[in-house]
């Protein structure tokens, strides 16, 4: 299978697919923090969203008819609902919004038969419609709270694979919601793909 996990850098979903023996690359604008530049095309996610001919980082050309499975991260940072008050106070001008909207609906209405489109709880459930799914880490094994929806075309519903809610309730609430507590330069750090959920995309989508 030809996957495309579009705007990602810490290649996590991109490794829990290529460790099921699938032919995945990350893409992003930056460089990746995952160890393999080999799996990673860097620039416009958009552009290797055609398919065609893709150059990875080690200059290695790859030549696709299309893309099989799509799972796009697109940024969430005039999406997200924890960002809106931003725009009610007038301090960011409505454009960006809707720039990132449509950004968002590019990976929606991608060419591509299998599509999963991750953000936080975020705008888009108006704007276009509920997610299917809303996961957290603690249903992967991760003791942690961080909601994740997903938007799917052609995918089953991901279902979890280790509920630990019980003993992440045990813990202090800056250690089940580290997340929320990190400060703006940890911006990679709280928008990589828990583990758990990159391994339960590969082991039922793939």
């Amino acid at each position: 299978m030809k996957v495309l996990i579009a705007c990602e850098e810490s290649q996590e979903v991109c490794k829990a697919f290529r460790a099921k023996g699938h032919e995945a690359y990350s893409c992003d604008i930056q460089e990746p923090s995952g160890g393999h530049p080999e799996w990673h095309i860097l620039g416009d996610a958009l552009k290797a969203l055609e398919g065609g001919q893709v150059v990875t980082m080690d200059g290695v050309a790859h030549e696709f008819v299309k893309w099989d499975l799509l799972i796009a991260h697109p940024p969430c940072t005039h999406l997200s609902v924890s960002g809106a008050r931003w725009f009610a106070e007038g301090k960011k001008p409505l454009s960006l919004k809707f720039e990132a909207a449509a950004f968002f609906m590019k990976f929606i209405e991608a060419d591509i038969p299998h599509i999963a489109v991750e953000n936080p709880v975020c705008v888009m459930s108006t704007l276009y419609r509920k997610p299917d799914p809303i996961i957290n880490p603690w249903q992967f094994g991760h003791p942690e709270q961080k909601k994740t929806c997903l938007w799917l075309k052609n995918l089953p519903i991901l279902e979890e694979t280790d509920n630990v809610y019980d003993y992440m309730m045990t813990l202090p609430p800056k250690l089940r919601e580290k997340n929320y507590w990190m400060g703006k330069g940890h911006s990679k750090e709280r928008s990589k793909t828990f583990l758990g959920i990159a391994k339960a995309m590969a082991e039922q989508w793939g």
